[in-house]
């Protein structure tokens, strides 16, 4: 029996891609020598001129009408075609939603591939480590403490110990698969629940109901839940009885959270993470920010990612305002031809996902590596200290597992059941093996993100490895 001709299409493109990258590097190695130069070749543009290349081909291929126009090695621009309704209007500058948008696609492959090893929950190591954490950086994270400082240390971890863990819960390559599941009325149009529930670990946001009623829709595991001072009031009952489930507030501690969290047994966090001023907007992109520290595969859902969508809905209520839709698309496009994620949505449920025009991990691993060196060498700091090239404060912690658990001295009897030995006394050898390797190879460090969209100013954590210790 002859095997189908497409089924030799992803390793001819594959083929074809590494001649075309063989060619351009052998160029680049003949020029050296027909010039006379005897400096060594820099293969860094010719490597992300090809991965420019690949990502033009997959959004061709993924992006329902998007194309890639390559302006550079490093720049791009993610277009809508002609006659793309651009309904959103946007009150403050007074326009209308653009129909193409400018990436530096460098810069965000440094980004979110340094977001694969950091940590995005706040913890007492990291308030420890950082110049001023306790006094100038805790006191953001407190509303209505009554001053813009923690004059009063003691204060502020009352205010803070129902959140704050001594380590970090939650480790990089955690889990294997996640699943993101965003709040779009789109889910209705589609049946993925059982493929949401097959996932290691899910991911939902704010007041999204879990029930029997959109159980087809978006399945009924529960695992993490990322939410906003709205939604506090009403997470008693979205909970129902679902004491696993880790609650991540994403802005501040506020007292509708404290009120909140004395009567639910769940473990609760602070989220700390990059404040995107670019690309999609939302608490689904902090969903998907907290997804990457902790999962190798990030598959979204409810995104809204389809043509024709000029407002927001959601699956469990009526429609209404919401976020940017064009921006958010071109922006989930260009990170799932990135690798970040992988975009689940009505217009591809009816075939069988293909995964093969994305880039490879090698490549985009290459084209990393390229766009980093690029960036040392303007910055004028070859060599550097490579994965923690950007660690510009660096502190000190004891042995993983250690140090106290989160929660509050004076508990009520409700909160003294909750679950936080699950994820803060785990024992190192229960983690996923691809968890402890990746632990090792980071040399027992944790990386936290400092403020704003700088890919430079990390507060680097030390812990002592389990030979150390």
């Amino acid at each position: 029996m002859t095997r189908p001709r497409f089924s030799r299409k992803p390793a001819l493109v594959r083929l074809l891609s590494v001649a075309a990258l063989f060619s351009i590097i052998l160029i680049a190695i003949q020029s050296s020598f027909f010039t006379g130069s005897r400096a060594p070749v820099n293969l860094d543009i010719p490597i992300l001129s090809h991965f420019q290349s690949n990502l033009q081909q997959c959004v061709a291929n993924r992006g329902l009408g998007l194309t890639a126009h390559i302006i550079d090695h490093c720049s791009v621009i993610l277009k809508f075609p002609q006659g793309t309704n651009s309904t959103w209007y946007n009150e403050q500058f007074k326009i209308f939603e653009p129909l193409e948008y400018k990436y530096d696609v460098c810069e965000a492959i440094l980004l979110w591939e340094q977001y694969r090893n950091m940590t995005t929950v706040l913890t007492r190591e990291y308030l420890d480590s950082r110049p001023d954490g306790w006094f100038d950086y805790a006191a953001k994270r407190i509303a209505q403490l009554g001053a813009d400082k923690c004059y009063n240390q003691t204060l502020c971890e009352e205010h803070l110990n129902l959140t704050l863990p001594a380590k970090p819960p939650f480790h990089p390559r955690q889990f294997r698969r996640c699943a993101v599941v965003g709040n779009s009325g789109d889910l209705l149009k589609t049946q993925f629940g059982e493929e949401i529930d097959s996932h290691d670990a899910v991911i939902r946001d704010n007041e999204a109901p879990v029930n029997e009623r959109y159980a087809k829709h978006v399945g009924l595991k529960r695992d993490f839940r990322l939410v906003v001072r709205g939604a506090a009031g009403n997470m008693i009952k979205i909970l129902n009885g679902s004491d696993d489930e880790v609650l991540i507030i994403k802005s501040v501690i506020h007292r509708d959270f404290n009120a909140m969290i004395k009567k639910i047994r769940n473990p609760v966090y602070l989220f700390q993470g990059i404040v995107l001023r670019r690309g999609a907007k939302g608490t689904g992109m902090k969903s998907i920010e907290l997804a990457l520290s902790m999962c190798d595969i990030v598959d979204i859902y409810g995104f809204t990612v389809d043509p024709g969508y000029t407002e927001w809905t959601r699956y469990f209520s009526t429609p209404r305002k919401g976020h940017n839709p064009l921006q958010g698309r071109a922006y989930y496009q260009l990170l799932e031809c990135l690798g970040v994620i992988r975009i689940h949505s009505p217009m591809r449920a009816k075939r069988k996902q293909d995964w093969s025009d994305v880039p490879s991990r090698e490549m985009i691993n290459n084209a990393h590596r390229a766009a980093l060196h690029l960036k040392k060498k303007q910055a004028g700091q070859e060599g550097g200290l490579g994965r923690f090239v950007n660690c510009k404060v660096w502190g000190k912690s004891g042995p993983y597992g250690t140090g106290p658990v989160s929660g509050s001295t004076d508990m009520t009897d409700t909160r003294k059941e909750s679950n936080y030995n699950r994820w803060e006394i785990m024992p190192f050898e229960s983690l996923r093996e691809e968890a402890r390797k990746h632990y090792m190879q980071m040399e027992g460090v944790s990386l936290y993100k400092m403020d704003g969209n700088k890919l430079d100013d990390l507060v680097c954590v030390k812990h002592p490895l389990k030979s150390e210790a």
